[in-house]
């Protein structure tokens, strides 16, 4: 079967679906949120979209609990998962196309969730679609699995965990291709500040970012009590640092921002943290101690490296790299102190309980307190499964390059599997806009992912 080709002629088709999708903008919302719409009114709307497009085909459907969902076809008593989830991160600042537009342009269509991860979704629902019209009969059943809550917490993958048949085997389509079969850990890490506040503190309020998963794009703050040139000197610093800021009178001081670029937690390299910038310039003009103590704080464990090393949290292997760090929610009120929650993303053989209570005591002598609030243990799966081994089997003849395996930094539904990997729908070489602004995909790979996902479920929805 030329997969490839028959997603060519429904490519239309392809688009216009991930369009409407797009078009539907599924951030948590907690202020909408019921026993209807646990997650908010627009991850229910793409949820029931979704689920709306199998009874489209006449294919088996299940809602749990309005907060995931599935799709359901073929025979057999083994089941293939595809997992794969319609809520985005929200869409943040700087966008020239709508970020809920679904706009093509230039080969690309762009859109919050358009690679993460929307796009993966309708590439592999076209897949679906296209092996259940060819007729083929399948060993096991192939069914998709759709979560609403993936950007914040999992906690819609969690309840199928709890209530539904688990898969044999499957994959997550939102991360990269060739195939990943390493998962780094990821805690929710929560440094709160212990230094006590003094009369007339100079930072009065401090905030940045939305999720911990994305690095913030903007941060703000109110201060009072500072040098007369305090104007002068931030917009000197501005200039110096190349960063986009501004400064007005706020009652008796000035409310300051700083814009930075956001990128996912998984590599802060890669964006511009704006709260760090921020806390670098305050740093060099605080001297009142809950103020200055917050600052330094950030400056030390965060401005220079995203690795961990100030922290002692820095670790890294040969299968999963360097342990990462992003700030990625940071706040600080007058009289109340401050708080900084991470994104930790620790490696596969990461000494956890070591490095927790190192960290501990170092975070104590700089004056905070490290909580941990979640923890989600690393995933492995070893290359000989018959997943992996038929999955690269798959890729090298789609593409006639070689499945190399890989370790992500970011967290997929694959973790929810024994024996799940993500795979896809990125492409070596391909530039990960997941979470940034401005977010797209490619078409011609969008088409090239739903013709390797058609030929993925036939080769493992086969026994052999």
């Amino acid at each position: 079967m030329d997969w490839f080709k028959q997603a060519q002629d429904r490519q239309n088709e392809l688009i216009g679906n991930l369009q409407e999708l797009v078009q539907i903008n599924s951030v948590l919302d907690e202020s909408t949120a019921s026993d209807d719409a646990p997650f908010g009114e627009g991850p229910k709307k793409a949820l029931d979209w979704m689920l709306q497009q199998g009874k489209d085909q006449g294919l088996k459907t299940k809602l749990i609990d309005n907060m995931v969902g599935y799709i359901e076809m073929g025979e057999g008593e083994e089941l293939v998962g595809i997992l794969c989830h319609v809520d985005v991160v929200p869409a943040g600042s700087d966008w020239v196309h709508p970020p809920f537009g679904g706009v093509v342009e230039d080969g690309k269509l762009f859109g919050r969730g358009s690679i993460d991860d929307k796009g993966p979704t309708m590439a592999a629902w076209l897949a679906m679609k296209m092996v259940k019209d060819a007729g083929i009969e399948l060993d096991r059943r192939v069914r998709m699995i759709v979560g609403s809550d993936e950007e914040s917490g999992f906690r819609c993958v969690k309840r199928y965990v709890e209530k539904e048949e688990m898969p044999t085997l499957g994959f997550a389509p939102d991360a990269d291709f060739p195939i990943i079969n390493a998962e780094k850990g990821i805690a929710e890490l929560s440094f709160r500040q212990q230094t006590k506040s003094s009369d007339n503190e100079q930072l009065v309020s401090f905030h940045a970012g939305h999720r911990i998963n994305m690095v913030p794009d903007f941060a703000e703050a109110i201060v009072r009590n500072v040098p007369e040139e305090f104007e002068i000197i931030f917009k000197a610093y501005l200039k110096v640092a190349e960063l986009e800021g501004s400064i007005e009178d706020h009652a008796n001081g000035f409310k300051l921002s700083i814009k930075g670029r956001s990128a996912h937690a998984m590599e802060p390299n890669v964006g511009i943290n704006a709260a760090v910038k921020l806390a670098q310039f305050l740093n060099t003009v605080f001297t009142t101690p809950q103020s200055k103590n917050f600052t330094q704080f950030l400056v030390t464990g965060f401005a220079n490296e995203t690795r961990g090393h100030a922290l002692d949290l820095a670790f890294t292997d040969e299968i999963s790299g360097d342990t990462t760090l992003n700030a990625g929610v940071v706040s600080f009120e007058d009289g109340k102190g401050g708080q900084i929650d991470v994104s930790m993303r620790y490696s596969v053989s990461y000494p956890y309980e070591e490095k927790i209570t190192a960290s501990k005591l170092t975070v104590d002598k700089l004056g905070f307190e490290l909580v941990v609030v979640d923890d989600s243990k690393p995933h492995y799966v070893d290359p000989q499964e018959e997943l992996i081994q038929k999955l690269s089997k798959v890729y090298e003849r789609n593409t006639g390059e070689k499945a190399e395996l890989l370790s992500i930094g970011g967290g997929t539904y694959a973790r929810e599997l024994t024996k799940g990997v993500a795979f896809g729908m990125l492409f070596p070489g391909e530039p990960d806009l997941a979470h940034q602004a401005d977010e797209y995909v490619v078409v011609e790979n969008l088409v090239k992912a739903a013709a390797i996902y058609a030929d993925a479920i036939v080769e493992l929805g086969t026994k052999n």
